[in-house]
């Protein structure tokens, strides 16, 4: 089985990784960390630079755990896609971070978080940094 990390390149998503590198070394499991930015952006904010990937790639190593990385362009709703790679991946939990945001905050904007933890089929660990 897996742990899946959804990571952006951020507070959040640092807290994310670490808290899945934790949960992938305490249950001898593989670690897949999907950085996955918008198709068509030329530039993206979420997809972690090379510096950032040998940095997480040597964590992961130095805690004995297997990390694969996906960075492929998503067409739709991160939501959707965390959800699919957990599918595809038959994913044991999934790891997510969560930023603050205020209750209107959350009424109009939704959040991506929100709609993995109600709509995933397996369990979802929320972290914050």
């Amino acid at each position: 089985m897996t742990v899946l990390v959804g990571f952006v390149p951020n507070a959040e998503g640092e807290a994310a990784f670490a808290a899945g590198l934790d949960e992938a070394r305490r249950r001898g499991e593989d670690l897949l960390v999907l950085n996955s930015p918008r198709d068509g952006a030329p530039v993206s904010a979420d997809v972690a630079p090379p510096e950032l990937v040998a940095d997480l790639t040597a964590r992961a190593e130095a805690a004995g755990v297997a990390m694969r990385l996906v960075q492929e362009a998503r067409r739709g709703e991160l939501a959707d896609e965390v959800l699919r790679a957990a599918s595809d991946a038959d994913a044991s939990v999934i790891v997510v971070g969560l930023r603050r945001r205020s209750p209107v905050g959350k009424l109009i904007l939704g959040s991506s978080a929100q709609r993995i933890l109600l709509e995933a089929d397996r369990p979802v660990l929320a972290v914050k940094p």
